[in-house]
């Protein structure tokens, strides 16, 4: 990791730039396979999953034989862990019911709210370098919880044609309604559009790497929702010297490993805390199976050192991250008061692995500073809330003259007729 020492302010959006090619570089390719897929259905699917998979498939739907075997492969100690991590899941979700919300706005004229599921929802399991299983728990489990009938999930197969056993397990745990063995753009294009083996979808969640996401943005155009624009990993610690080197090293290298477009931040009011965590870093490095994809990540990762915690809580708020670990004397500084971060991690004891995986908390976060604007994915995220109205006809005389007035003021003079015949009919 490269050492930066008290940044510039006009410097700091150089300093931090995420690793990612500009949508430009990506955008050409989307719109192809888009085009074609639309065109062509699952033939052109099927030519993309052997071009990028290496594989041709009889049938890209996965069949509950399939199913059956893989949940076989599965030892019982993951799928006891899977099943500790999805009750969490399950009670974090749970918790975010909210009651319909009613009032009388004024006397006889009542408004209230309620929620209801999205229907069909398409989820991105991405399975290439490391089948992302709990991805599955973090966008079946609140789906299936806010009621979607629909709950269709994609992955990239294999080159002998098969999806990861452990994500067939943990789908059918969790209530998905169908498995298609589909990765990449294609797959987001048969969400968008709809192919004789994938249903169109009102909603597409799930992360994936740079063509993925410039696909789900694509898919936006022809109608179809998006979870949020969730790229590639990324994570920044700030960590004083309360904190331990060791498990903060731990931590960077942690997402490093997710790919080498990833990208791990650290800041920092101490100096030997820095040299600490990048000696740290080197030995734990040399461990690591992944350690090419790590090493790559760490290549384009930062450790910045600022002189106090008010500079380095404006850099953290400028850079907006995914993942933000605190590691300092004063929590609550930066507990009360970050304001761009898709999910937060205090302590020493509190590792980002455990907000992936168990905790409870959902891990599809808004990257590449989009944490300024969208929320991680949630329960509301597979909801849409409903206004409903109802006036009496002591409620329309209340607030009938108002509209009129707002209306003819507007130059709509149907909107205001719309009152005026009813409240005639009242005199």
């Amino acid at each position: 990791m490269k050492t930066i020492i008290n940044p510039l302010k006009k410097d700091w959006k150089k300093i931090v730039e995420r690793p990612t090619k500009t949508v430009d570089d990506i955008e050409k390719t989307v719109n192809q396979i888009f085009d074609d897929v639309k065109r062509n259905g699952d033939a052109a699917i099927n030519k993309y999953t052997q071009l990028f998979d290496g594989v041709s498939l009889e049938s890209n739907l996965v069949s509950s034989d399939e199913i059956q075997d893989a949940i076989l492969l599965v030892s019982e100690e993951l799928k006891g862990a899977i099943k500790l991590a999805k009750e969490n899941v399950t009670n974090f979700h749970i918790a975010q019911k909210t009651e319909k919300v009613s009032i009388e706005t004024t006397k006889g004229v009542f408004c209230w709210q309620e929620k209801r599921p999205i229907q069909k929802v398409g989820l991105y399991i991405p399975g290439g370098t490391a089948p992302l299983f709990s991805t599955v728990l973090m966008l079946a489990v609140p789906a299936q919880i806010a009621g979607c009938k629909e709950i269709v999930l994609c992955s990239p197969p294999n080159k002998e044609g098969k999806i990861h056993p452990a994500i067939l397990y943990t789908a059918q745990l969790c209530g998905v309604t169908k498995i298609i063995k589909v990765g990449g753009i294609q797959a987001i294009a048969g969400f968008t559009f709809g192919t004789e083996s994938i249903p169109q979808v009102y909603k597409i969640f799930g992360p994936g790497n740079q063509f993925v996401t410039v696909a789900k943005q694509l898919a936006t155009k022809f109608g179809v929702a998006i979870d949020m624009p969730a790229g590639p990993s990324e994570l920044l610690v700030v960590a004083d010297d309360s904190a331990n080197a060791s498990y903060v090293a731990s931590d960077l290298l942690s997402q490093a490993e997710h790919g080498a477009d990833s990208q791990v931040i650290l800041v920092s009011t101490s100096k030997e805390l820095i040299q600490q965590v990048s000696e740290e870093i080197e030995k734990q490095l040399l461990e690591l199976p992944r350690v090419d994809i790590a090493q790559k990540a760490i290549h384009n990762s930062k450790s910045i050192f600022v002189e106090n915690d008010a500079i380095a809580l404006e850099l953290i708020n400028e850079y907006g991250p995914e993942h933000f670990i605190v590691c300092t004397n004063d929590t609550d500084f930066y507990v009360n008061n970050i304001e761009n971060a898709g999910s937060v991690f205090i302590g020493n004891y509190t590792p980002e692995s455990a907000g992936d995986y168990a905790s409870g908390t959902n891990h599809t976060l808004p990257t590449n500073g989009f944490s300024k604007a969208y929320s991680g994915v949630n329960l509301d995220s597979f909801t849409k809330s409903i206004t409903f109205q109802k006036i009496t006809k002591e409620g329309i005389k209340k607030i009938g003259n108002a509209i009129e007035l707002m209306a003819a003021a507007e130059g709509l003079q149907a909107h205001k007729n719309a009152v005026s015949i009813r409240l005639k009919d009242l005199k």
